[in-house]
């Protein structure tokens, strides 16, 4: 199968079986999302939203976070991974958003990977989200997903790679929702360990599931 009927024949498929397709972040302005989202990096985005209401309660605005210290923050954030790092980069954030960008969140990868805390796969995440942008944010579930299907060849060893490779063969429309398919999928479906090949659609047309030999 050609590489181009294989990606269209994946959106099809996620097309028909998840039309409505986002981040089970939750949040209420893009000011939020940047938060969880900086907190959602190797942690579970459950244990994010189990700890976001009274962050998000208490600090609603990047004025009232960027008054704050790492130190009272992380007593909000203690059960995510990497707390220090995380209140560090918190505060920061918001301190640099007031600075700089008059209190809102940019919408350019520029601007957004010079906020602490933020790399390219959380200023793709933002700009795909808040901003309805063509951007692929590569998580560990993207990445996985991705080569066990063949959309990527094994020589994309970088989440830079895998990311270039996707946007150059989904419809630019598609790539905001297709980031969350590869994701959800990864997350339900294709996990990393015992994935649900039984269970899945693609099955059939994924590389890993044609490795397996019937009655396996």
């Amino acid at each position: 199968m050609r590489k181009q009927e294989l990606y269209n024949k994946v959106i099809e498929y996620f097309q028909a079986t998840m039309p409505v397709a986002e981040t089970e972040l939750h949040y209420s302005n893009p000011f939020e999302l940047l938060i969880a989202v900086i907190l959602s990096a190797q942690c579970t985005d459950k244990r994010v939203n189990m700890i976001t209401p009274p962050l998000f309660r208490d600090f609603p605005t990047p004025e009232s976070l960027a008054a704050s210290t790492p130190e009272v923050i992380f007593e909000y954030i203690r059960s995510v991974s990497y707390p220090n790092n995380k209140a560090k980069h918190l505060v920061g954030m918001a301190q640099m958003l007031v600075k700089d960008f008059q209190s809102e969140v940019p919408d350019t990868l520029e601007q957004l990977i010079k906020l602490p805390g933020v790399g390219r796969k959380t200023a793709n995440v933002i700009q795909s989200v808040v901003f309805n942008k063509a951007t692929m944010a590569v998580d560990t579930h993207v990445f996985r997903v991705s080569h066990r299907i063949g959309l990527v060849p094994k020589t994309c060893t970088t989440p830079l790679a895998t990311e270039k490779h996707l946007v150059k063969h989904i419809p630019e429309a598609l790539i905001p929702t297709a980031h969350h398919w590869l994701i959800l999928h990864g997350r339900y479906v294709c996990t990393a360990r015992s994935p649900k090949c039984s269970e899945c659609g693609l099955n059939g047309l994924c590389k890993e599931s044609l490795k397996i030999k019937p009655g396996i």
